[in-house]
């Protein structure tokens, strides 16, 4: 099974729409010619305004991928652990993916993370499936 590509469309609308709609998306990367993958299973839209939004506390270089194009990764570390934010439309709005499903290994019941990519071509940070992979990632690099 190979994904559909999520352009830059996608995220260029409200942050709440794009959260409720990446459930159920699968996150791939290809490292050292193995592919790893996650099923969306958790996320939280973001808006500028929100004080617990970071965009909330106004722009810095650190903070410039919420102010940046829909699409855009931001990135950072906190409580132990790594968060994956993508910004969506309007300034400082954006969604956190909190958790994923782990894709399973190969010879697994569920298919693996190369069915679950489009092997051929370097992926886009998200592709759509609709696959549930057994493990429960969260938190975990």
């Amino acid at each position: 099974m190979q994904g559909t590509p999520l352009g830059p469309e996608f995220f260029d609308r409200d942050p709440q729409a794009v959260a409720c709609d990446l459930i159920g998306k699968a996150l791939c990367h290809r490292v050292q010619g193995r592919w790893l993958g996650a099923v969306i299973v958790e996320t939280e839209a973001y808006y500028l305004w929100d004080r617990a939004s970071h965009a909330s506390l106004g722009y810095t270089d650190k903070r410039r991928a919420l102010f940046m194009p829909p699409g855009t990764l931001y990135l950072y570390y906190a409580r132990g652990g790594d968060s994956f934010n993508v910004s969506c439309a309007g300034e400082g709005n954006a969604v956190l993916v909190k958790a994923g499903r782990v894709a399973p290994a190969a010879g697994a019941r569920a298919p693996p993370a190369a069915a679950l990519c489009d092997t051929h071509h370097q992926p886009p940070p998200m592709v759509a499936v609709a696959q549930q992979p057994d493990e429960l990632l969260r938190g975990q690099p």
